[in-house]
């Protein structure tokens, strides 16, 4: 499966992640700031991003351009508790955007999307 890295201030909802995630396979890096990304991101070398768009450290936007500066390839789910930062968050091109709920169905959804069009792109380049 795949390698997931996880940015959530909140310890309940990151270890949430962490648990149904790695259940259904995958590697999970739950981290709780965004401070240093880009250096977690290489360390880790996730194949997809989840971002929580309310971040203490760093803004949503400023995150996002920072790091498809640095990891243009890398799929990345903006995930926020505002159903009104969706056009904030569609101002910045986001990759996928999941609004939070205790339910991961719609994140799950999005994942397997984001990793499933992660995966032709690469088959592609290969060809």
């Amino acid at each position: 499966m795949a390698r997931i890295l996880i940015v959530e201030a909140e310890k309940n909802i990151r270890e949430l992640f962490a648990l149904e995630l790695s259940e259904q396979g995958h590697d999970v890096i739950p981290i709780e700031s965004c401070c240093n990304l880009a250096k977690k991101i290489q360390l880790f070398q996730p194949d997809l991003l989840v971002l929580g768009i309310k971040q203490i450290d760093l803004n949503g936007k400023e995150i996002f351009t920072e790091i498809h500066s640095f990891f243009k390839d890398l799929p990345i789910i903006i995930w926020t508790s505002c159903n009104s930062q969706k056009h904030q968050t569609a101002m910045i091109e986001t990759d996928y955007y999941v609004i939070k709920h205790y339910d991961l169905t719609e994140l799950k959804a999005k994942i397997k999307v984001a990793l499933e069009a992660r995966d032709y792109i690469f088959d592609r380049a290969i060809v």
